[in-house]
């Protein structure tokens, strides 16, 4: 299997799904002639024309919504919102209109609104919001939150199959950061299926996204003073894989939730309450959770590293869930 980095892996979904299936195509601000910001799309319109790779304007209210219109016509639209901080600005056509088609019209929506969240690169707090968590809320769309390129690639195929709209963050600090050994060709993970990262018995670290990373190294670090930490990346948030967390729990009996979203109202808080409901009587200390600092991500590189999550926030409260 040839080695990819997480960017090259969701560019080679891309263009699987668009060689496979006519009815997909992209649309998104510079995906074009430019290649994308971070040049994900880089010689898609060489090799699939104008037609199939559309640069829009500056406006995701107007790439939404001809993605949702396109999708409603026998379309299967792949929309790029430049930095999914500026998926505000086609909030409502997400929230309101492909949200909820399939409750009020039995139609499906088959769109995929992916692009790059996350902080950790310096670059401010109008690119590197980690929204996940808004479209969690609002009922009808599906959420998908993967670290590592192999399950980058797997789920973005099974996100452009499914009928539902799904949103598909891509953490901008992993893009060529990470790499690992991808399946080449057509290759498919099921939405809404947990992994288990790394086993353990002694402690679980449920998290998704760049906070895998941070629970893995952490893990590294106890499993050198003789502690088992596992870790499952819950890699979809909705459909949410709550049986394989559940199956953690009862095995370790202590746990740690992290992600690098805000803390209030972060997913995070919701898994802590699905556990309370269902594991209460296996845990052996109180859960802890790591996020991010309730406050926009600051640009300044040492403010943003106190704001943010980090391997060293996970060991901490790692220990201390380990000495309760």
């Amino acid at each position: 299997m040839p080695i990819m980095t997480y960017l090259e892996a969701i560019s080679d979904a891309l263009r699987i799904a668009m060689r496979q299936d006519p009815r997909v195509f992209l649309i998104g601000e510079d995906i074009g002639v430019y290649g994308g910001a971070f040049k994900v799309t880089r010689g898609f319109i060489e090799e699939f024309g104008p037609q199939r790779v559309l640069d829009a304007p500056i406006s995701e209210a107007a790439i939404i919504g001809a993605a949702i219109g396109a999708a409603l016509n026998g379309m299967r639209p792949v929309a790029e919102m430049q930095f999914m901080d500026f998926i505000t600005c086609g909030f409502n056509q997400l929230v309101n209109v492909a949200g909820t088609t399939a409750y009020r019209w039995g139609i499906g929506v088959p769109i995929v609104v992916r692009g790059p969240s996350g902080g950790g690169v310096g670059a401010n707090p109008f690119h590197s919001r980690n929204p996940e968590n808004w479209f969690v809320h609002a009922s009808g769309l599906k959420v998908v939150c993967p670290a590592f390129p192999a399950d980058a690639k797997g789920l973005l195929l099974s996100s452009i199959d499914d009928d539902n709209p799904v949103l598909f963050f891509e953490h901008k600090g992993l893009y060529r950061k990470i790499k690992q050994e991808v399946p080449e060709g057509d290759y498919r993970i099921p939405l809404g299926k947990a992994s288990v990262a790394r086993s353990g018995s002694d402690v679980s670290v449920i998290a998704y996204g760049s906070a895998v990373h941070m629970a893995l190294e952490a893990a590294q670090y106890f499993e050198d003073e003789g502690i088992s930490v596992e870790v499952i990346d819950i890699r979809t948030l909705v459909p949410f894989d709550e049986e394989a967390v559940v199956a953690s729990v009862i095995k370790t009996g202590r746990v740690v939730v992290a992600h690098e979203a805000v803390l209030t109202g972060g997913f995070g808080g919701e898994i802590v309450a699905r556990i309370a409901n269902r594991c209460f009587e296996y845990l052996d200390a109180p859960i802890e959770r790591v996020a991010a600092f309730d406050a926009p991500t600051p640009f300044a590189p040492t403010l943003e590293q106190a704001v943010l999550p980090s391997t060293e926030k996970v060991i901490s409260a790692l220990d201390r869930v380990l000495k309760y």
